[in-house]
């Protein structure tokens, strides 16, 4: 089974966490596609909406959302995920990956679009304070 790294960030207050995403959390993540809300509970927030925003894999190479499938593609780019022009007209042809998740990913971006009863500080407090001591 893939493990992930997930960086979640939350909009409200302009912090991103760091979940590593194992097992069968992981699992809930295969086959989904950048650009899908899913259930917080996947992840361990209950009443949360998740979107996921962007992911990489383990050559770096980031997937696109408008990319359907899985595979990497060498496409030629002008701006958009994958390639930023450094002079008005540049081009290049990069390496992309489609915009569906599968073992090959190691990081997931995601942001939260619906808030659950608890907040996420008081979820990644406790790791904190243990950490601490």
């Amino acid at each position: 089974m893939a493990d992930f790294k997930v960086v979640l960030s939350d909009p409200q207050e302009g912090i991103s966490y760091k979940i590593e995403a194992t097992g069968g959390m992981a699992g809930s993540l295969i086959g989904k596609s950048v650009g899908d809300i899913i259930a917080g509970d996947a992840l361990g927030f209950a009443g949360y909406q998740i979107a996921i925003t962007g992911a990489t894999d383990k050559t770096g190479i980031p997937a696109r959302r408008d990319l359907p499938g899985l595979s990497r593609r060498r496409l030629l780019l002008a701006n958009g995920v994958g390639f930023r022009p450094t002079y008005n007209g540049q081009r290049r042809r990069m390496s992309i990956r489609g915009a569906e998740i599968n073992g090959d990913f190691v990081q997931i971006n995601a942001k939260v679009v619906e808030y659950g009863e608890k907040s996420l500080k008081d979820y990644f407090a406790p790791a904190e304070e243990a950490a601490a001591e």
